[in-house]
């Protein structure tokens, strides 16, 4: 599955895997060392919560290897556009409300910033319309709403 990242996106990934290889492993390794000094691992639950930070550790790397793998650096080309593709950043109009929306991949989506995920059904609806188009969306509660694409960048 392809990954759509801003470059400074994907080099947040690489060093929070960095990170967790080396400052988080070690510190688990030493959780789960001194746990095992505690003797009978059967009813440690010091060893336990260890054994299950690792897991979740391992997890978030595996994840963090799978997404870095498989990213695509989103290219941005200076100027106005035509069509709405993931990278655009694009004004629309809602009820007389003018908003600014980037599309971006949905492991760098914030939608309190306006950073919507290509994968979202708002993302989804945009992407392959152009400027003028009215586009419908229904969200996951069933409210449909419309945008009018004012422009795109």
């Amino acid at each position: 599955m392809t990954h759509y990242l801003s470059k400074e996106g994907l080099e947040e990934l690489k060093v929070e895997l960095k990170r967790l290889k080396k400052d988080e492993t070690f510190e688990i390794a030493e959780r789960l060392k001194k746990a095992k000094e505690f003797g009978d691992l059967s009813e440690n639950s010091e060893y336990s919560e260890a054994k299950e930070a690792q897991a979740k550790l391992e997890a978030r790397m595996f994840e963090l290897e799978e997404v870095i793998r498989n990213a695509e650096i989103i290219k941005k080309s200076p100027g106005k556009k035509s069509i709405v593709h993931i990278g655009s950043t694009l004004t629309v109009s809602k009820n007389g409300d003018v908003i600014k929306y980037t599309i971006v991949g949905s492991m760098e989506a914030k939608p309190e910033a306006k950073l919507i995920s290509n994968e979202s059904p708002l993302g989804r609806s945009f992407l392959g319309k152009k400027i003028g188009e009215v586009v419908e969306t229904t969200l996951p509660n069933g409210k449909v709403f419309k945008y009018k694409i004012i422009e795109i960048e």
